[in-house]
Order: structure tokens, then C-alpha cells, then sequence
């Protein structure tokens, strides 16, 4: 700490690190030390110890810490306390002292020209003790870290949102923000039968991780909404969502420049997760095979670079249902599309899109729930012509609600619903 203190304004960058290392391992000669490092990915993969370790280590912050990283996360009660860089925590286990330190580094991807990305920060954390309690820590104490992490997650977990987001060093990574959307079963405006059959699909799968281990199949689950706009397909994957306390990862296959990219974007979810391609008719043309031979038909060098540079149905088909897709357990897949019969019929086989829920206009039941939901009301002398007036006019949920959230008069609301549905029935005819 002293040479570094003296000669850190002096030296460069690259030689500080060099002579550093050269001192340190000089001087590991006469300790009885031992030092893990604990790298945030194990090539592409994000590493669990070390996710492991930014939930567990918080907890243990002592008062001897000067530095500590402090956040507010929206619409969360608690504080979210984090180590800061080059800070020490000490923790003991079974009598062993154990020391962290959470520190970073810079990483340069290759040549750097004028328009190169900048360096990417590699973060990691170092564990030292004395070097015969090697085998404690191994077998005892780093599965503990993982074990006590993962009960603190579940107590205090979140819903995340996450989004694509490139240019970390290891290609495609995610960028979380919290779900608070509201959305649930009770409140989903939707056939019974078919709320039912949905929820006790949903059950069974997170119910059955020995069973899929036994028939030897990956343990995921993929569903396809269909239907027209405003039938509240995105309500409902929210809805999965606050039911099974899953993450949900919005893949947007548009801004994907290659299969390798959709790869790395895969090995990057959680487990216990929903993966969601909304409107997979208008995002790719994944419609159907005869837009991948036409490309093979036309010039050779432009057919490759095409290739290199686009989402291939071959190459979705296998983040489905190929070896990409066992990269995690217990995981939900869905698509929504407001044309089903766009899709290549390979998209929707069982195996990859294992229950069709198609999404349906209004209903009689659905009125009720979303009027008891909007105006606190479950009955009323227009209830019946309403409904017999949303036999034959088709509208949505989202329509409905739009209307009864004009008026928090039930006797004025449901006025306007009735007239809203008999001009609608008009301008249809």
C-alpha cells in the first residue's frame, strides 16, 4: 500500500498493475493466505457465486466499513445497500475469518480505433483466508453464500421488467426495471373456463421440475396469445407474472443483428422467468421458410451477409426448443400476435408453443367483472340490456374499460356504455 500510495501518480496505468502484481505475488510467498476470485461471468454466463455474494454480503456490512453503496429503488420501502469498490467486509463461519473485497478492472476488446467502443469494466470479488481452511470454504461455505442468497431473494424479491440492452463486453446483457403492473387473474377481464384452465396449467408446470428431469425433457413452457388489439394480451403475461413471481424479459427481435446475438441474449435470463415476444407477426419476418430460400436464390455474397445480419427462423426455432433453450430451468415462453395465421406453422407445434389461449372479444362475464372492478358495482337494471347488446357487437376489454373510466357514476357510466355499444352496432352495420 505504501509503493502504490508513492508511486501511483508517477506511473502509468498498465506498468502500476504489472509492478503491483509482481510485488504481491513476491510477498504471497511468505503468507499462509489464500485469495478466490470471484468473476461477474464465467464467459458469457453470468456467474451465480457472484450474484450470490451481492445479495449475501449487504447483510453482513459491519461499522469498521467507510464506504458503502446506497440506492432508492422506486416504488421500494427498504434501502438497497451495496459494497462499494476496494472496501473490505469481513465475514467468520465455522470460527474461519473471511475476508471480501468487491474490486473491478478494465478490459479492452481488441484494437482500438477512432469510432471503438470504450472498455469494458469487468467487475469481480476477491475472497481470502488461510489456505488450510481451503476445503471448508469450498464445500461448506461458498454453498451456504448460494443458499442464504437465495432465501433473502425470495423474502424481499421484486418483479423485473428486463430489456435488451448491448455494448457491455459480452455481448447482450439486460437492463432490469421494477414491474408494478397491477394486472392480476381477479381483476383480468376473461372466459372463466378459460382463466381456470390457464391457472391450473401454470400450477402443474412450476409443480413437476422431478417429472420434466424424468421424461428427459427441458423444464419450460411455451404459450401463444392470439387475438385482436385491446383483447388484453399484455395484461395477461403481467398477470402470469404477479401469480408465479417470475421475472419477465421483453425480447424485441427487431433490434437483433444476428443469431448470435438472440444466443447470448438467452444464456443471460434467470431461471423462474417469462420470456415474451409481443407481436412476433410484426417484429421479424419470421412468417414463414420461403423468406430464408429466396435470400439462398439471389446473389451469393449478399445472401451471406444477409445471413450474418438478421434473426433466422431456424435460429429462433432452436432458442425455443433446440440445445439453446435448456440454458435454464423453469422457464415461461410466450408469444403474442394479433394474426395467428401469419405464423409459420413450425412455430407453433407442441413442444414450443404447448397451449393456445386465443384472446376474445368482450363478453357478458367480462363486462361484470370489469364493471365490479371500475364502478364497485355487481349489479344494475341495464346489466341485461348491456349484455344482450354484447352479443352482437364485438368490441374489446380495453374498449369497455375506456368507457366506464369517462364517469365514476355507475347510473351515468353504464348510460354511456349502452349508447357507445348501440352506435358502435350502427357504424358496423
Amino acid at each position: 500500500m505504501l509503493v502504490q500510495s508513492v508511486v501511483q501518480p508517477f506511473l502509468p496505468r498498465e506498468f502500476q498493475g504489472f509492478l503491483f502484481s509482481r510485488i504481491c505475488g513476491f510477498l504471497s510467498r511468505f503468507s499462509n493466505e489464500m485469495t478466490m476470485v470471484i468473476d461477474e461471468y464465467d464467459g458469457i454466463v453470468p456467474n451465480e457465486l457472484f450474484q450470490a455474494a451481492q445479495v449475501f454480503l449487504p447483510a453482513k456490512q459491519s461499522p469498521s466499513m467507510r464506504r458503502i453503496r446506497v440506492t432508492k429503488p422506486a416504488k421500494e420501502a427498504d434501502l438497497a445497500l451495496a459494497m462499494d469498490q476496494n472496501q473490505v467486509l469481513v465475514d467468520t463461519f465455522q470460527g474461519i475469518r473471511l475476508k471480501w473485497v468487491f474490486a473491478s478492472r478494465q478490459v479492452n476488446s481488441g484494437n482500438r480505433g477512432l469510432n471503438s467502443p470504450p472498455p469494458a469494466e469487468v467487475q469481480y470479488f476477491e475472497l481470502t483466508f488461510n489456505k488450510k481452511h481451503e476445503e471448508v470454504v469450498r464445500k461448506s461455505y461458498l454453498p451456504f453464500v448460494v443458499s442464504e442468497a437465495k432465501s433473502m431473494r425470495q423474502q424481499k424479491k421484486t418483479l423485473k421488467l428486463y430489456t435488451a440492452s448491448f455494448g457491455r463486453g459480452y455481448g447482450g446483457v439486460w437492463a432490469p426495471v421494477n414491474l408494478d403492473h397491477p394486472a392480476t387473474f381477479e381483476t383480468l377481464a376473461m372466459d372463466l373456463e378459460l382463466k381456470k384452465k390457464l391457472i391450473d396449467d401454470l400450477e402443474r408446470f412450476v409443480a413437476r421440475k422431478e417429472y420434466y428431469r424424468r421424461v428427459g425433457k427441458v423444464w419450460k413452457r411455451g404459450y401463444l396469445l392470439y387475438g385482436p388489439p385491446g383483447t388484453g394480451k399484455s395484461s395477461l403475461v403481467a398477470a402470469m407474472a404477479n401469480h408465479l413471481k417470475f421475472d419477465i424479459y421483453d425480447l424485441e427481435l427487431s433490434g437483433l443483428r444476428s443469431n448470435a446475438d438472440l444466443r447470448s441474449l438467452l444464456v443471460n435470463t434467470g431461471n423462474q422467468s417469462i420470456v415474451v415476444v409481443e407481436d412476433i407477426d410484426c417484429t421479424i419476418k419470421l412468417q414463414d421458410r420461403m423468406s430464408e430460400t429466396q435470400v439462398a436464390r439471389t446473389n451469393i455474397m449478399s445472401a451471406c451477409h444477409s445471413q450474418e445480419n438478421q434473426v433466422t427462423l431456424s435460429g429462433f426455432l432452436n432458442f425455443i426448443d433446440g440445445l439453446w433453450s435448456s440454458c435454464g430451468d423453469e422457464r415461461i415462453i410466450i408469444f403474442t400476435t394479433n394474426h395467428v395465421e401469419k405464423l409459420d406453422p413450425a412455430l407453433l407445434r407442441p413442444g414450443r408453443m404447448d397451449l393456445h389461449i386465443p384472446m376474445s372479444y368482450c363478453t357478458p362475464s367480462g363486462f361484470r367483472l370489469l364493471a365490479f372492478n371500475y364502478l364497485g358495482i355487481d349489479s344494475h337494471k341495464l346489466f341485461d340490456h348491456i349484455e344482450s347488446l354484447f352479443k352482437t357487437a364485438r368490441v374489446t376489454p380495453a374498449e369497455v374499460a375506456e368507457q366506464l373510466l369517462k364517469s365514476d357514476e355507475p347510473e351515468v357510466s353504464l348510460q354511456n356504455m349502452v349508447s357507445f355499444l348501440v352506435n358502435y352496432k350502427r357504424e358496423k352495420n
